[in-house]
């Protein structure tokens, strides 16, 4: 539930609370108000009809008797009369037109019954009686020694209190409808400026912030960024800290790059040396008379002169090809290339069994066919190097719409989870799970990355204990603008 909802219902719910407490409080007074007048009015008739009924000779003494040319009379007035010499007699003023000058209505038994058991012993109280409606009663001795019953229809209070409430309910439910446009329109605008940052924060979050040259420009507009207010302040709060990011990203791309010139240069520079440590060496070698401790030490260091220059001429790739330089683009054959990658991987390892997948057509994209080779030949390594004896490697090509999918695929132990995230990193060296014959210089993986990305395109590996694939997907036609997948 959004918090505009949320507040929407709080607001409602406490003044809808309001507002019934205050109906129920209203209508409580007023009907209390009214029986109270209701009552006032049936002491007045009491004493009249009491006075009228001592007038009356006993033996005669009925309720219709009683009433009988008194004049005007009130619509709607129950009076019953009970003695020991005529028994229980009542009737009841009929008004239809209103007036003050209805005719009598005699009481059943059943509603004299009624009216006996409403009262119970008591002085007052309320019946329902039937045909008749609600009615307000009294009882009254008189000096005869006759009893009378009072009463006055209650229907004009319940009307008063049914229109009451009506007003009530509509005025409230109007006022909650004004109430709820009123509240949704402030809280939209107050809220205004906190979807502004959640905008922002949205366009900023999907930008590429990794790697590259990157330049936050995206800010939360001034308007919606006022630090005098509450959600203006997490506005401006938010363009304080995007600054502080940018300038931050700013300061990380030159380390990287001061550091990419370094090794670069580095990597240039020590190419001389290494090429003469290697020419002596082997000039050395040729010497026959050498001892053999000196021929050996010699063999020691044109092996380590040889494995330096590969990591060197590794660093300078990494370099350039973060650079953007070393891709030459031409036209590259992935299904010869593969063929030809795993007749070359074949012989390293006669212990494992290699295949290749290869559909009839040639799969053929735009791309440094140097490079390409360069990646094929490191999966392979990569997968020859990390499985045990016996596992089975598969080297597949496919087309897929406007890409070609490389695929590297073995049977061995699969990749510990715990250095999945870092597999093409730099130096990455964290694999113990896999059968590990060999070392590297860790550098294969993350030149197989770079290539790749050279190309628009992008390389994932999916591993579990019996299976591990590493897949490139390359734009058949990579654009120097399209993003990296």
């Amino acid at each position: 539930m959004s918090l505009q909802t949320r507040l929407m219902t709080a607001v409602i719910g406490f003044v809808s609370l309001i507002l019934v407490i205050v109906a129920v409080i209203t209508s409580a007074t007023l009907g209390s108000t009214m029986e109270n007048q209701l009552d006032e009015r049936l002491g007045g008739y009491q004493a009249q009809l009491a006075h009228w009924v001592d007038q009356e000779p006993l033996p005669g003494v009925t309720a219709q008797n009683v009433l009988l040319g008194k004049g005007a009379t009130v619509p709607g007035l129950l009076f019953a009369v009970s003695s020991q010499l005529t028994g229980t007699t009542g009737v009841v003023l009929d008004n239809g037109g209103g007036d003050l000058s209805g005719s009598a209505k005699d009481l059943t038994a059943t509603q004299l019954n009624q009216i006996n058991d409403a009262l119970d012993g008591g002085l007052n109280a309320t019946v329902t009686i039937d045909d008749i409606g609600s009615y307000r009663i009294a009882v009254t001795p008189t000096d005869s020694g006759a009893v009378i019953v009072t009463g006055l229809p209650r229907d004009q209070i319940q009307k008063q209190l049914t229109t009451l409430l009506t007003v009530i309910a509509l005025a409230t439910i109007g006022g909650l409808i004004l109430l709820a446009l009123t509240t949704a329109v402030t809280i939209r605008v107050g809220l205004r400026p906190l979807r502004a940052v959640a905008t922002t924060a949205t366009r900023v979050a999907n930008q590429p912030l990794d790697r590259g040259e990157v330049t936050i420009t995206e800010r939360v507009p001034a308007s919606e960024a006022d630090p005098r207010t509450e959600t203006g302040l997490v506005g401006a709060s938010l363009n304080k800290l995007l600054d502080h990011v940018n300038t931050s990203l700013a300061a990380r791309q030159k380390n990287e790059e001061r550091m990419r010139r370094f090794v670069a240069d580095a990597s240039h520079e020590l190419r001389t040396p290494l090429a003469s440590i290697r020419g002596y060496s082997e000039l050395s070698l040729r010497d026959s008379t050498l001892p053999e401790n000196t021929h050996t030490a010699l063999e020691r260091i044109q092996a380590q002169s040889l494995r330096m220059t590969r990591l060197v001429e590794d660093l300078l790739l990494l370099a350039r090809l973060d650079e953007g330089r070393e891709l030459v683009y031409g036209t590259v054959d992935l299904t010869q290339l593969a063929l030809e990658g795993l007749a070359d991987a074949r012989p390293t390892a006669p212990d494992h069994r290699w295949s290749v997948d290869v559909p009839d057509e040639p799969v053929v994209i735009v791309g440094d066919a140097g490079r390409m080779h360069q990646v094929v030949a490191n999966l392979l390594a990569n997968a020859r190097t990390h499985t045990p004896a016996g596992t089975e490697i598969t080297l597949s090509v496919a087309r897929e719409d406007d890409a070609a999918v490389l695929t590297v695929h073995d049977n061995g132990p699969g990749i510990d989870p715990g250095v999945r995230e870092e597999l093409f990193a730099r130096f990455a060296r964290g694999d113990s799970s896999r059968a590990r014959q060999t070392g590297g210089t860790g550098l294969g993986l993350a030149i197989a990355k770079a290539i790749v990305e050279g190309h628009r395109g992008f390389i994932s590996v999916d591993s579990k204990p019996g299976s591990t694939s590493f897949t490139v997907r390359i734009p058949v036609n990579p654009s120097k603008d399209a993003p990296n997948g």
